[in-house]
This record gives C-alpha cells, sequence and structure tokens, in this order.
C-alpha cells in the first residue's frame, strides 16, 4: 500500500471541485438530470479512476482493464465527467449530456462512449453483472478486478441478495462493490422507504468481507480500497455520503435527487464550489 501523499490528495480535492462544476454545468445546459445522485459519488469515483483502477484512457478496450460498473446509472452526469477529467473524451462534449447521437445518455450505455463497460439503469441488476464478470475473469485465470457502485436504494431489490450470495460461493475475490449510502432516494428516506438496517451485517452474513467508511474523505477511500484488494472473498464498502455533496442547498434534500438547475441555482452552486476548501 502506498499512502497517500499531501501533494496527491491535493489534486484529487482540485479534480474532484473541477469535476462538479461540470457535472452542474451539463444538467443545466439540458434542464434535466441526477444532480444529488451524482454529487454524493464524485470522490469515490476520483479515487478509483486517478489512483485505484488498472485503466488506459488511451486504449479503453485493453483486455487487461479493471472493468468498473455504475449500478445506479443515474448518476451518470459524475460518470461521464470523471472519464472527461481522465482524458476518454474531451471535456467540452460534456455539454452534448442526453443530446441526441452524443452518447452520453441519461443512463450508460457500453459502445456509445469510451470507458463504459456496462449498460445499466435498470436498478438492482449491476450486482449480478459484476460478480459474472468477476466469476468468469476468475475462472479463465486472469487479473481483471470488477469494482461495481451501488446505490442504497437498489439494494431494497432481491436480486442484489441472490448476487451477494452467488459472490461468496464462488469465491469471487477479483469483485469490490461500493455502496453510495446517501440515505435518500427518488421517493424519500430510504430508512422509511424500506429499511436497509446495518448493510456491512448484511454483506457479512452472505460471506462478504465488509467495511463503512466516510465517502468524501479521500484518505479513508484510499485506505478502504487497498484493504479490499488483499481479501480473499468478495468485499463491499459502505460508503457514507451526502446528497448533493458540495453545495449546501442541495445537501441532504430529496428535491435534488433528480431536479432541473435553474441559471439561478447554477451561478449560486458555482460560486460555492470556487470558494470551497473540501
Amino acid at each position: 500500500m502506498t499512502l497517500l501523499s499531501v501533494e496527491t490528495e491535493q489534486h484529487l480535492i482540485t479534480t474532484a471541485r473541477r469535476i462538479r462544476k461540470n457535472v452542474l454545468t451539463a444538467i443545466h445546459a439540458v434542464g434535466t438530470g441526477h444532480a444529488g445522485s451524482s454529487l454524493s459519488l464524485i470522490e469515490i469515483l476520483v479515487m478509483l479512476y486517478f489512483r485505484h483502477l488498472k485503466i488506459d484512457p488511451k486504449c479503453p478496450n485493453w483486455e487487461d482493464r479493471d472493468w468498473f460498473i455504475l449500478s445506479k446509472g443515474h448518476g451518470s452526469p459524475a460518470l461521464y465527467a470523471t472519464l472527461a477529467a481522465a482524458g476518454y473524451f474531451s471535456e467540452e462534449r460534456l455539454q452534448s449530456l442526453r443530446q441526441f447521437g452524443s452518447g452520453l445518455h441519461g443512463h450508460p450505455v457500453a459502445g456509445q462512449l469510451p470507458g463504459i463497460d456496462v449498460s445499466t439503469g435498470s436498478l438492482g441488476q449491476g450486482l449480478s453483472i459484476a460478480v459474472g464478470l468477476a466469476l468468469g475473469f476468475m475462472r479463465q485465470g486472469r487479473t481483471n478486478r470488477v469494482v461495481c457502485i451501488l446505490g442504497d436504494g437498489e439494494l431494497q431489490e432481491g436480486q442484489n441478495w441472490e448476487a451477494a450470495n452467488t459472490a461468496s460461493t464462488f469465491g469471487v475475490a477479483n469483485l469490490c462493490c461500493i455502496v453510495d449510502r446517501n440515505g435518500l432516494q427518488n421517493d424519500g428516506d430510504t430508512e422509511t422507504i424500506m429499511p436497509l438496517g446495518d448493510l456491512c451485517a448484511r454483506f457479512r452474513a452472505f460471506g462478504w468481507q465488509a467495511m463503512e467508511i466516510d465517502g468524501h474523505n479521500f484518505q479513508a477511500i484510499d485506505k478502504a480500497l487497498w484493504y479490499a484488494r488483499q481479501s480473499s472473498v468478495p468485499c463491499i464498502l459502505v460508503a457514507k455520503t451526502v446528497k448533493g455533496r458540495g453545495v449546501s442547498f442541495m445537501e441532504g434534500v430529496v428535491k435534488w435527487h433528480h431536479h432541473p438547475i435553474d441559471n439561478n441555482h447554477l451561478v449560486l452552486a458555482l460560486s460555492e464550489l470556487d470558494g470551497a476548501l473540501m
């Protein structure tokens, strides 16, 4: 494990701030999109794409790459902005979000944009895909790892738990999942709609390694991802996050799960991010 230096952490913080601004301007431009659901993901995505995933933006289909699945596909603006920052395509292209023919769909579509490995958006299915890929790589003796980000709301769907059981049964230690545990879904609080309780305990009961982390703390995310690499069984990181992170009027407000950003809100949000020391 290589410790995260002060200089590296500051670079990641600066990158995350730029990505947040790009997410907001892209959603504002098209008049629709999941801002709150995207902003809670940023630190996790930045840590993956700028430090942990084995990838090559110049060769996105490299056979030995790690595979990434955004199961909560409605957070695609965050993924697109991260891919652009990592060099998969130009940041200018982000302004074509949800435009016909742009490839930047409301949910990720494989083959339409460099860096998108799997089409997602039908919630509750990403973990099953991740388990299948990881098992396939393992049986072929390949070194590819699979990382999957899950929304906490989608864990209310039973298919996830069949996949969790399958993963531990077949020992897919090359699989790491991260739960964006922001506590809010489209219709309200996750624990009111369908309580999830202690997710670490649930996954441990299925034979997984599990750890709860601060999903906005780069040092914590970094240590947890190194920890996951050493696991002999599938690993889940339950990342405590804040919906709308980085923009005060969006933070923890369910309305911003999916809501247009008008000119006034955009100016306020960008102003906050420009002055933030996150």
